[in-house]
């Protein structure tokens, strides 16, 4: 019996169609998961270094959120250098948005009124000589596409203290903007698909 010598490699273009196909769908997926079930949290922006405003057609965003004092650090910090993620708690704050109360290398225990999100992995290194003060970490968040010459409202909002981030915070901690605002006012909502 003879085989037809084009089904092997089709059946291998197939078969790697298909896997691509699902890979797509799964970061889809997963990034429409948090938008649909996460919590809301509201984030100040903060102003990025100018020389950084703009590249290509994305906007730089940099959040109260991302600087953790070390006073606000629980269970204490690494003693080796190391690959390391933050569970930060968020709490609403008076003025409607959402700050940092406690923040750990470890795991955090829900809490009502509060929402723990984690921080994208980074290394740390520990500096016995001079010991932190604040922590810089990053939530995936810190980068906002925008169409084509639409961001320089954005980085004047930004730079003026008026822009706000809705951000979906999921069950695992996971962050997506959800929502641009100036004064309070929505510019951009991200559909879930």
């Amino acid at each position: 019996m003879t085989s037809n010598p084009l089904i092997r490699p089709l059946f291998a273009a197939v078969l790697v169609a298909l896997l691509q196909t699902a890979f797509l769908g799964y970061m889809i997926e997963s990034r429409a998961s948090i938008l649909r079930n996460g919590v809301d949290v509201v984030l100040k922006t903060v102003p990025v270094d100018p020389r950084d405003l703009l590249r290509g057609d994305y906007v730089i965003l940099a959040y109260d959120i991302s600087i953790i004092p070390a006073d606000k650090v629980t269970g204490g910090f690494p003693t080796e250098a190391t690959d390391a993620q933050m569970s930060v708690r968020l709490e609403k704050q008076p003025d409607g948005f959402w700050g940092v109360a406690e923040a750990s290398f470890g795991t955090l225990v829900p809490k009502e009124g509060s929402v723990i999100a984690r921080s994208t992995p980074f290394y740390f290194y520990s500096a016995p000589d001079s010991p932190q003060s604040s922590l810089n970490i990053d939530y995936g968040i810190e980068r906002y596409y925008v169409p084509e010459g639409e961001a320089r409202v954005l980085e004047e909002a930004r730079n003026a203290s008026a822009l706000s981030v809705t951000a979906r915070v999921d069950d695992d901690g996971r962050m997506q903007i959800r929502l641009i605002a100036i004064d309070g006012k929505p510019l951009y909502e991200e559909p879930l698909y």
